[in-house]
């Protein structure tokens, strides 16, 4: 299995979304990972600069055209984007690797687009909420009755999350990726969310 796991950017895409994943990814909680057992890429639409909403601009690994077939996971992160039609290329993408059986994440916007196109239909998932993945997904988005109102979700190698879930998100990706044991992938979830003052009080 390739070890590198592929985020898709789109232009304004939520750079708050993919920190703690990424972060966990390339480092522990000393210094830079000297040999990680995953290595981060950027695909986006083009090889040309992707901004974010916070006007930071990314330059992607590989464009949509250039992507590798083979991968660890595939993790659609929220913005803007997502509405406009390049998104349409991502569809097949993510349609194969469900089929390959591919660990798939998806949050905010990024699940919606997921529920438009049937994705989420065979699983439990989250998103924006059920509302904006009826009105988004339309008809077909068939599952409301598998929609789970909490921060992430994980159901048969799909991670969902909603917008202010980066962090949950990154926790059940962390999970299925096996990036560390379990008990250490909860160590670094409790710091981020309990941050250090209550974790180390006086």
């Amino acid at each position: 299995m390739n070890n590198e796991i592929l985020y898709v950017l789109l232009q304004d895409y939520a750079a708050h979304e993919i920190v703690y994943l990424s972060q966990a990814i390339a480092s522990d909680e000393f210094a830079l990972k000297e040999s990680p057992k995953y290595i981060n890429k950027v695909v986006a639409p083009t090889l040309d600069p992707v901004r974010s909403i916070g006007g930071f601009r990314t330059l992607p690994d590989y464009s949509f055209e250039t992507m590798p077939d083979d991968y660890a996971a595939l993790v659609l992160i929220g913005g803007f984007g997502w509405s406009t039609p390049v998104a349409e290329k991502v569809a097949p993408v993510v349609s194969q690797a469900i089929e390959k059986g591919k660990i798939v994440g998806a949050i905010c916007n990024g699940a919606s687009f997921m529920a438009k196109h049937g994705f989420l239909n065979d699983v439990k998932h989250t998103g924006n909420g059920v509302e904006q993945l009826k009105f988004l997904g339309g008809d077909n988005y068939t599952n409301t009755e598998g929609y789970i109102h909490a921060q992430a979700v994980s159901d048969r190698n799909i991670v969902t999350a909603n917008g202010s879930a980066p962090l949950e998100f990154a926790k059940e990706l962390l999970l299925l990726l096996k990036n560390d044991t379990p008990e250490r992938i909860e160590m670094y979830f409790q710091f981020y969310k309990q941050g250090f003052c209550n974790l180390f009080a006086d």
